[in-house]
């Protein structure tokens, strides 16, 4: 797998936009980033639940793996492009789309009055 087909997968999902973030491009939907690729294009990122990024890991061993630190112990889980499936990925990009998807359309949005709200000074 190539660059080029992870970002076609990524970019297949419905309401996905490529975006950039700290330097290398990220692809989101409703704002919220599903997957990245790498700076070094070797390696792509999918935002997973724990239970995912382990059933995949489990499965797909040379292929997935935690990103470093809280994050990857939160779900965000490497993808090694040279060793992954094109359907294997797929499903893993239909996964982070998913719960991004899902926790955007849960989030509540704020409505902001038109004129600032003016506090009074205590004396």
């Amino acid at each position: 797998m190539r660059e080029k087909d992870f970002r076609r997968i990524a970019l297949g999902m419905e309401g996905a936009v490529e975006g950039a973030h700290m330097g290398h491009p990220d692809f989101r939907v409703n704002n919220r980033i599903f997957a990245t690729l790498h700076d070094d294009r070797a390696f792509g990122m999918v935002t997973l639940t724990p239970e995912q990024q382990e059933q995949l890991m489990r499965a797909h061993p040379d292929a997935f793996a935690p990103e470093s630190g809280a994050w990857g112990r939160g779900g965000s889980t490497r993808v090694t492009l040279a060793t992954v499936p094109e359907e294997t990925l797929g499903e893993a990009m239909t996964l982070a789309w998913q719960n991004t998807e899902n926790k955007g359309a849960s989030k509540p949005t704020r409505k902001r009055s038109a004129k600032p709200v003016r506090r009074s000074k205590k004396r």
